[in-house]
């Protein structure tokens, strides 16, 4: 049985004061906040959690993994953006020209997009897309389908491929072409985990057979394992927990 997605670890400087922008901006709740870990989810619908952990580094680039939220008219885009502002988003722009979408970032500079209504996110929740920068999307996904445990549903020639979430509430994993190389630590990653009942030593050899690679990050002795795929982008596998998503 594979691995499953289970949340996105955020790095940031001031893990609380994040946690609570999230929090807010999407409606959820904190239900974790000390000095290691702050973790915010919707206690009402198997989403894909939020963990946000401090770290001494400062963010140098943009991430290459972000947020896309989803929007139910203009109208619902507009309030989205707003929000975000007044909770202390700013507007940034990273090239993204004459678009549809809006690119913002949050307090510690993490981008995001609030995107126009989309018919294919009408049932994601408030996060649309965890979307993935990556040299050559369509060859990784069957990697991360098989870590995350979602099937390949859609790709687009070399420079889009679309991951299913396996029920409705949560968001689609999209991986796009990056228009630069990777070069430092990903500040936000995914985190795995074996379903209950199997082992992390296993699933991460299984992980290695198909590619991944083992990193140091400096994590030192912890219960984790942390990960490469075969394109250097970080992951960790957690040890296994109850699956929220498979709730009716």
């Amino acid at each position: 049985m594979p691995t499953r997605l289970v949340h996105l670890a955020v790095d940031c400087a001031d893990a609380p004061r994040i946690a609570r922008f999230w929090a807010e901006l999407l409606g959820w709740s904190v239900t974790e906040e000390d000095a290691e870990e702050s973790y915010i989810e919707d206690p009402a619908a198997p989403a894909v959690g939020l963990s946000f952990g401090p770290v001494p580094e400062p963010k140098t680039v943009r991430n290459r993994l972000h947020l896309d939220l989803s929007s139910s008219s203009l109208a619902h885009q507009d309030e989205l953006v707003t929000r975000s502002l007044d909770l202390g988003a700013r507007r940034v722009d990273i090239g993204q020209g004459a678009v549809p979408w809006v690119v913002l970032e949050d307090p510690e500079g993490n981008e995001y997009c609030v995107l126009e209504p989309r018919p294919a996110f009408a049932a994601t929740g408030p996060i649309a897309a965890l979307a993935l920068q990556t040299a050559d999307p369509v060859g990784l996904a069957p990697f991360l389908s098989a870590a995350v445990g979602w099937p390949v549903f859609w790709w687009r020639e070399r420079e889009l491929a679309l991951l299913r979430p396996p029920a409705a509430g949560m968001p689609w994993l999209a991986m796009v072409r990056a228009g630069e190389p990777k070069t430092v630590k990903n500040r936000i990653h995914l985190d795995v985990a074996p379903y209950q009942g199997e082992e992390i030593a296993g699933e991460v050899a299984r992980l290695t057979a198909l590619g991944a690679h083992p990193a140091d990050i400096g994590q030192g002795d912890v219960p984790w394992t942390v990960l490469t795929d075969p394109q250097g982008n970080e992951f960790c596998v957690l040890s296994p927990r109850p699956d929220r998503q498979a709730a009716p």
